[in-house]
């Protein structure tokens, strides 16, 4: 004989009452399952907008683009074998001949060789910025990857850091490395340099083994993450240590199979922060004139193709000049490649960017300036180019010093 009490218990437990209840607690439970954050939940039922995408070259977005590097480039390696698919039996047959088939292979196997290189940036960046990356929420934005910016990216570490990137590099580099160096040595310790634009940083670094306390300045963290990655102790601990294929992507005005597969090793040298060398991982507009004791600003600051990446070319140079102290010099190398399409608030002459630097304050040294290293002069140079391919891309670049009245 059963209880009265037994009774009800069981008759409570078996209740549609029971089950209505508990049904709340166990959407709860879920919600902090699959949300990571149970105020998810109360921002999906009060209608709560999703939070904002990251900005195109944010931490977050470089980091998903480097992760996704490897998914992507064999998307579109799947595309390229779809259409060699749709020719007839018979061209696929001269294709195969021509070893076509076996170029799709090497591709893939590039495409392997560098996302190693890819993955890894991909981690440092979640190493180095645990707080971007925090649980994963259902009001957040999937991230797509943007892999030409990745690849625009890496081509850098040839320029910037291989043997093979060496002639380019002297090229554009040597002219304002030979303005520096002709400053007294004992002088350049209590010198600040900024690099706005700085990329994978290897200008700046040159400028901070000449003795100079230098700011490297970037906005894109596909950029940023990429130096780091050579920064990194644990990363990048030796010369020549990483290898990439960085022209396997494109099969175009290539003279050979083996050149468009061939792998560049990096980096020639291992460069490391210190007093001399510091980031400033931010849009150049928001910097501010460093603080000292004999005025405040910087006594260079030096453009090496970056003021045709402004949107707004008359408040970069007004800024620039904010930014030197009295008397500071400004020291530019580059073309006049403006974004445009409207995107450019004005996209400027080479005769009116000077009217400009005039007018905001600059006096920009003319073709017998006091020193010969300073001379105005147009260099013709390329820009990470791949230099066994059959097409070149040649900038008549210019180069001037101008100088901030005391």
């Amino acid at each position: 004989m059963v209880s009265g009490s037994a009774y009800d218990w069981r008759h409570l437990v078996s209740s549609d009452y029971l089950l209505a209840s508990l049904i709340p607690l166990i959407l709860l439970v879920l919600s902090v399952q699959i949300l990571g954050n149970p105020q998810d939940l109360l921002d999906i039922i009060f209608g709560r907008s999703r939070a904002a995408a990251p900005g195109h070259f944010s931490v977050q977005r470089a980091a998903a683009s480097y992760a996704q590097y490897a998914k992507l480039s064999r998307r579109e390696l799947g595309a390229m074998r779809a259409s060699y698919q749709r020719m007839s039996w018979a061209h696929r047959r001269i294709g195969y001949d021509l070893g076509y088939t076996n170029k799709l292979n090497r591709l893939e196997d590039s495409i392997r060789t560098n996302a190693v290189v890819t993955d890894a940036i991909a981690a440092l960046a979640r190493e180095e910025f645990p707080e971007e990356f925090a649980q994963s929420s259902l009001l957040q934005h999937d991230i797509p990857g943007d892999l030409s910016r990745v690849r625009e990216s890496v081509k850098h570490f040839v320029r910037d850091w291989s043997s093979e990137g060496r002639d380019e590099r002297v090229r554009i580099l040597g002219p304002i490395l030979d303005v520096l160096k002709e400053v007294d040595l004992q002088d350049r310790q209590r010198m600040r340099v900024l690099v706005p634009g700085c990329g994978l940083g290897r200008l700046a670094w040159e400028i901070s083994e000449l003795g100079f306390r230098t700011t490297a300045n970037e906005l894109s963290f596909f950029m940023n993450l990429a130096f780091r990655f050579l920064l990194s102790k644990k990363h990048t601990q030796q010369p020549q240590q990483h290898v990439f294929q960085p022209y396997a992507s494109w099969f175009s005005h290539q003279r050979t199979t083996d050149s468009l597969f061939r792998s560049v090793s990096f980096p020639d040298v291992v460069p490391r922060l210190g007093d001399s060398l510091v980031l400033a991982e931010q849009d150049f507009l928001s910097l501010s004139p460093p603080s000292r004791e004999n005025g405040d600003g910087y006594d260079f600051v030096v453009t090496l193709f970056f003021i045709d990446t402004s949107l707004n070319a008359i408040e970069t140079l007004q800024h620039i000049h904010t930014l030197l102290r009295p008397g500071g010099k400004w020291i530019n190398l580059g073309p006049l490649l403006w974004a445009g399409g409207g995107q450019a608030s004005v996209e400027l002459s080479l005769e009116e960017v000077f009217r400009l630097a005039e007018a905001v304050g600059f006096g920009v040294g003319g073709i017998n300036p006091e020193s010969d290293k300073e001379r105005r002069r147009t260099i013709e140079c390329e820009y990470t180019a791949d230099r066994t391919a059959m097409m070149r891309w040649l900038y008549q670049a210019e180069f001037w010093v101008a100088r901030k009245a005391m």
